[in-house]
């Protein structure tokens, strides 16, 4: 399994899991828990935790290709709900 790591800095990270795994939740399987959020799509696997430096999301699946398209879903919806910040600083790094 292939996987991306990126980490962001944020003061406002744990506010924008919750709101991504709550919009996710309507139609994919989401986990949210006190300091985590996972959300299960058909190709990959989205966790996303914060901390008072920011936000670290990794991303994993089987295939380059789908860890790219990915990235684009993640960071562009993580984007609107950061729309006061946004863009935000996404810096991917491959495991």
């Amino acid at each position: 399994m292939a996987k991306v790591t990126a980490m962001v800095a944020t003061e406002h990270g744990w506010k924008y899991v919750q709101q991504l795994c709550k919009h996710w939740a309507h139609k994919l399987d989401v986990e949210l828990t006190d300091n985590k959020g996972v959300v299960k799509f058909s190709e990959a696997v989205a966790t996303m935790t914060s901390d008072e430096k920011g936000l670290t999301v990794v991303i994993e699946g089987e295939q380059a290709e789908v860890l790219e398209r990915m990235k684009g879903v993640v960071s562009s919806h993580l984007d609107r709900f950061a729309f006061r910040e946004a863009p935000l600083p996404f810096e991917w790094q491959t495991a």
